[in-house]
């Protein structure tokens, strides 16, 4: 199939989501959680099992936002909220006993940011090294810096639409960015660049093999590996969609940022990488003439 005949429907889809991802960044932000913010960590000790989610809908019907609720074992459950004064404490306390009986105040505690500035700075300084690495890795992997270009930019791709959409859905629906956002951050730019350089080594192994030009090779190497990228792929989705659904609200936003990250990832492979590339090649065939 030729796949690189469409690759300006690929970049105007890329660009299309970005944009808005982009827009909703400018607008509102990214919707930054206690690991940012701080807060506070409530824990209780209740006579009854409770829902999780049942308690935080209720209690958030009082104007105060849960982060989290999670139960440590026992009748005993830790709850991270925003910050709150002691008025927010006795209201919470009285849903709590509503729906569990009697209720026990064990551990209450305002928290700083455990996200600060200084660690923020680092990790981006992190991404940055490691985009460093990454291209001068695929460029000596592959002999020829396009590749790594090319891989590095497919990679920047799938954060910008991973940020952008996060952003979009914390204003649309309260997905707030915390640790464990920045752990899916980091995950799905590795899966990224795993998917980027299997396409990137079939197509170096039908260079040694056949020859040919650069269009055609790419054609064949996305061909080649479009179904095994699809099948992977969904055994992650299929087992990601079951976490959001049924896991609860503590890993709800983490399995949807990186179920967004894995289809970001799957689709940036072949259809941002491999086009970037050859594009490359052919502005540098026609520059050249």
């Amino acid at each position: 199939m030729n796949w690189m005949k469409f690759r300006r429907v690929y970049f105007l889809i890329s660009g299309a989501v970005i944009a808005v991802g982009v827009y909703s960044l400018l607008t509102w932000g990214l919707n930054l959680g206690v690991d940012f913010k701080g807060g506070a960590l409530i824990e209780y000790k209740i006579e009854k099992e409770i829902s999780t989610e049942g308690a935080t809908a209720k209690i958030e019907e009082k104007g105060i936002a849960v982060t989290s609720v999670q139960k440590l074992g026992g009748e005993t459950y830790l709850f991270r909220l925003e910050s709150v004064d002691n008025e927010k404490r006795e209201s919470i306390k009285g849903v709590l006993q509503e729906v569990g009986g009697s209720v026990e105040e064990l551990r209450f505690e305002n928290v700083g940011p455990s996200i600060g500035p200084e660690l923020i700075k680092k990790t981006i300084y992190a991404l940055v090294i490691a985009a460093i690495a990454i291209l001068i890795w695929i460029t000596i992997q592959f002999k020829s810096f396009k590749f790594g270009v090319s891989a590095v930019l497919a990679m920047f791709h799938d954060s910008l639409v991973l940020l952008g959409l996060y952003s979009l859905l914390g204003h649309l629906f309260a997905a707030e960015v915390d640790f464990l956002f920045v752990t899916a951050m980091l995950t799905i730019l590795s899966f990224s660049v795993h998917d980027t350089i299997v396409v990137y080594d079939r197509i170096r192994e039908s260079q040694k093999k056949l020859g040919g030009n650069l269009y055609d090779l790419a054609n064949k190497a996305v061909t080649e590996t479009f179904v095994r990228s699809i099948n992977n792929s969904f055994t992650i989705i299929f087992m990601l969609v079951a976490l959001a659904l049924l896991g609860g609200s503590t890993i709800k936003w983490f399995a949807i940022a990186l179920l967004i990250g894995t289809i970001s990832g799957t689709y940036s492979s072949p259809f941002v990488a491999v086009p970037l590339l050859v594009t490359w090649e052919e502005i540098k065939h026609k520059i050249s003439k």
